[in-house]
């Protein structure tokens, strides 16, 4: 597997040893600048680190610009077509474009973007998806989809390090999870640049979920990519959290709490779905908590509960209508089951909790 050289995206380091990178898209209207920089800004307090703004028409460069100033973190300009809406979009100060070179279109249009990029101190992702392939490769797309793919994206590749053009990286996504993986592991053989991950149109937070933690999850486990993004038919926030749920469960990074909690048995004499949901929610809200590296267990049972919970931070183990509170392995409380949650979260607020 070749090794990955390192680009800045707008500062944000990618690839070449850096950590894994979240990112997400906007799905507000770019025309509506205020809308955008509010939902990018929520983005980044769930963990985004480099956010994609589509510009689907001219009059969208200069709310586009706007968008720019007032984001807290690096603006991708996504580009379908009008090869010019890239030009407009780098000056307009985006730290790099997203385009599909299949739907740009000759050559010398793609060069010009490259051109304006390089001027700009910008990157480019070179974005193939499997829906929008060059017509010559659609032939053998229905052969060997991600053979077809792969080539697709180093017909560009080629070019951009031709052209004397570095800071790019590579994506080439479909919406089949086997797909995907055989087309990036493909890839990742022979291409140096930094990878971004993804199963593309997903589907919504729950399918998408399982699909992108199936996809995305194998091609991690497997050292390959650099940047990722969960396609949701959803809040864009939920991406950002099934991303970092991902890194986290793969120990590549690690952002918020850790919730563990046991599947229901006929030994559960409380309503362990409830105080699961329960915890999970505080903790995800509660601002004092969300971004802390914890864990927190909420069991069932006696017989593994006790046992879990002492290897929490903090947690909690229920019994008939009771349950037990523990702190960094000691019992600290049995309270009745509907004080049970109160007490676990008085006990997390008195903690000297990691920052």
């Amino acid at each position: 597997m070749a090794s990955r050289r390192q680009i800045s995206v707008g500062g944000v380091t990618v690839g070449g040893g850096a950590p894994v990178r979240v990112q997400s898209m906007t799905c507000t209207p770019t025309s509506d600048a205020a809308a955008t920089i509010a939902q990018i800004g929520a983005l980044q307090e769930a963990g985004c680190e480099i956010v994609r703004v589509s510009v689907p028409a001219a009059d969208d460069v200069e709310p586009f610009r706007r968008i720019v100033a007032g984001s807290p973190i690096p603006v991708i300009a996504d580009i379908h077509y009008d090869w010019r809406l890239a030009l407009g979009a780098l000056e307009a100060g985006a730290a790099g474009v997203r385009i599909n070179p299949g739907t740009i279109g000759r050559a010398e249009r793609v060069a010009r973007i490259v051109e304006s990029a390089a001027a700009h101190d910008a990157v480019i992702r070179i974005g193939i998806n499997q829906g929008s392939l060059p017509r010559k490769l659609r032939e053998l797309a229905a052969e060997d989809p991600a053979r077809a793919l792969v080539e697709a994206a180093q017909q560009y590749t080629v070019d951009f390090d031709e052209w004397g053009f570095g800071d790019y990286k590579v994506s080439v996504k479909s919406s089949s999870v086997p797909v995907t993986i055989a087309a990036y592991r493909l890839l990742a053989e022979t291409c140096d640049a930094p990878l971004h991950v993804g199963v593309t149109e997903a589907g919504t937070r729950w399918s998408g979920t399982i699909k992108s933690a199936v996809g995305i999850g194998a091609l991690l486990a497997s050292a390959i990519g650099d940047t990722i993004r969960v396609s949701l038919t959803a809040d864009p926030v939920e991406e950002v959290r099934v991303g970092w749920a991902l890194l986290g469960a793969l120990g590549l990074r690690r952002r918020g709490p850790d919730l563990i909690s046991c599947p229901t048995c006929a030994r559960t004499e409380i309503d362990i779905v409830s105080l699961a949901e329960e915890v999970e929610r505080r903790l995800q809200t509660d601002p004092r908590f969300a971004r802390l590296p914890i864990t927190v267990a909420v069991m069932g049972c006696r017989v593994n509960g006790p046992e879990e919970a002492r290897h929490a931070d903090a947690g909690i183990a229920g019994g008939s209508g009771e349950g037990v509170v523990f702190v960094r392995g000691e019992r600290v409380a049995t309270v009745p089951e509907d004080r049970l949650v109160d007490e676990l979260f008085e006990r997390l607020e008195g903690m000297d909790l990691p920052a």
